[in-house]
């Protein structure tokens, strides 16, 4: 044997199984997958990773099973590809599910790389990126792998707050395997490709003798529509990875560090007097709240979360100054911007994404209320809406509340007030701060005045009329102290920059306690 010639023979071994790895269930089922309209699981950790950043862990695992002929079926990586890398310069760690190897079913050893990046996540702090593409349990290893979920929803839960965690869903998720990304802070769905459910189509028509397609039982537009699981609707893969390098963009590597600043041309003292005419006079005429705050926030640009579910509520990320805000707001123009179960819901967890991490919270309020109705009632709102009370009100990031018009009755608590540790409110001129609307006010307080009246509608008009003066109004709350400031709208831009800038450095704390019993 020629010098060298060993070292040779290793590196071409070594050359040969990486290749191997690489090539996963094989040309056709990488193919069929392309087909299918999906990326494979390499190629998509190439699209969200910066070019040349991804390093693999263990590449070469296989699993330990020998049952049901398993034993001559090693395909090495075992179904998933791990490993870590850059997103923008910073770094992450990341799995991606391979379906063309045993349709992407989580075995031991698949569990056991997916736990691995994970460690790795929670010691250096950093985000944990899941690209999920998987059948579910591997059925022909049993507890094993139902054990592996375990495993992982375990770590799921011990990172939750402490790293950001998002999940993609870029093929099936189904049984036990719709749990970790259910833990996880935001879900990323795709169109046409993507579903997630506990009980297939068949388990429901066998059970409750339903008909329903995989996509409208747990479809993409299924979770962002009608259950809120999902947070995200992507058109592609592509489209979700880039949406997760966006928002990825926003939020601090863990929940010790601030946001990431990126520099902006847009002046903080920047005055829009468009925004002096956005909100009608009449208290009942809707707007988009958009486009508040699209004028408000640097260049224009607001990164909506969940924007087709409960759209009576709006939450998203912008920046300030440079600075990441989360953004929540009542939207007029959906359901008069009313608060009901599912807007509670959606706004609490986001308020609390937000408050773990660091990044400050901006509350646009125009509200009438909460929602009435039998079903709201018999589903819960109380309890519902107490979690977004609960959320504003142990959140200590910076809060800034802007009144645009409408803070009636309990929404006006809930919805960041000055009374849950909100630290700076501002009123526009247009702000209504009051129990309930003039209309029902009148009716409740002159009852009897009204039902004797000659003229009852013109009683009503002038009591109204007197009402609003007297109450439909921000002063008398300024009076109190419970509104900092009422400001010209022109100036909302360069007065929440200030208060930012003010509050930069704040230090607020909750009492000594393992956690809070939040109403689940």
């Amino acid at each position: 044997m020629k010098p060298g010639s060993r070292a040779l023979s290793n590196i071409e071994k070594l050359n040969e199984l990486s290749q191997k790895a690489e090539a996963g269930g094989g040309h056709g089922r990488l193919q069929k997958q392309r087909e299918a309209g999906k990326m494979t699981a390499r190629e998509r950790i190439d699209l969200l990773l910066d070019e040349g950043t991804f390093e693999e862990f263990d590449k070469f695992v296989v699993h330990r099973s020998n049952d049901f002929g398993m034993d001559k079926q090693r395909i090495l990586g075992d179904g998933v590809v791990t490993g870590h890398g850059m997103v923008n310069g910073r770094e992450v760690f990341v799995f991606a599910q391979d379906f063309t190897v045993f349709g992407g079913s989580l075995s031991e050893t698949h569990a056991e790389k997916i736990c691995k990046v994970m460690d790795f996540a929670m010691k250096v702090g950093r985000p944990v990126i899941g690209l999920n593409d998987s059948g579910g349990a591997r059925i022909q290893e049993g507890v094993v792998s139902l054990g592996g979920y375990a495993d992982i929803f375990l770590r799921n839960t011990l990172a939750s707050g402490v790293i950001p965690q998002i999940s993609c869903i870029m093929g099936p998720c189904a049984g036990g395997a719709v749990y970790s990304p259910a833990i996880t802070d935001f879900n990323v769905m795709v169109r046409d490709t993507s579903y997630m459910f506990i009980t297939g189509p068949d388990v429901i028509k066998t059970v409750t003798h339903e008909d329903v397609t995989k996509d409208k039982l747990g479809g993409a537009m299924t979770h962002n529509e009608r259950s809120g699981v999902a947070h995200f609707a992507a058109d592609s893969d592509e489209h979700a990875l880039q949406l997760t390098r966006e928002l990825l963009s926003f939020i601090p590597s863990n929940n010790m560090e601030s946001p990431p600043f990126v520099p902006t041309d847009d002046p903080a003292d920047r005055e829009e007097p468009e925004l002096d005419s956005i909100v009608p006079e009449s208290s009942n005429q809707p707007y988009d709240i958009r486009s508040i705050v699209e004028k408000v926030v640097d260049d224009g640009y607001f990164f909506e979360i969940q924007e087709h579910f409960a759209k009576n509520i709006v939450v998203g990320f912008a920046r300030l100054g440079g600075y990441s805000v989360g953004i929540v707001a009542n939207q007029p123009a959906f359901l008069a911007g009313v608060l009901d179960i599912n807007a509670s819901v959606k706004a609490a967890r986001f308020v609390r994404f937000c408050d773990c991490f660091n990044i400050p919270l901006i509350t646009f309020e125009d509200v009438p209320g909460f929602l009435p109705g039998v079903d709201q009632e018999h589903y819960g709102l109380i309890r519902h809406g107490a979690k977004l009370l609960y959320a504003f009100a142990e959140a200590t990031v910076p809060k800034i509340t802007v009144i645009t018009r409408k803070a009636y009755g309990g929404a006006y608590c809930v919805m960041a007030s000055k009374h849950i540790r909100t630290d700076v409110n501002f009123a526009y001129p247009t702000a209504e701060i009051a129990v309930m609307g003039a209309e029902g006010a009148v009716g409740l307080l002159y009852r009897k005045e009204l039902s004797s009246a000659t003229n009852p509608e013109k009683v009503r008009g002038e009591k109204v009329a007197e009402f609003q003066d007297k109450f439909a109004n921000p002063y008398v709350a300024a009076e109190r102290g419970f509104i900092d400031e009422v400001i010209r709208p022109a100036h909302t831009r360069a007065k929440l920059t200030r208060a930012l800038h003010m509050l930069r450095d704040k230090r607020d704390t909750n009492p000594p306690k393992k956690h809070g019993n939040i109403p689940l």
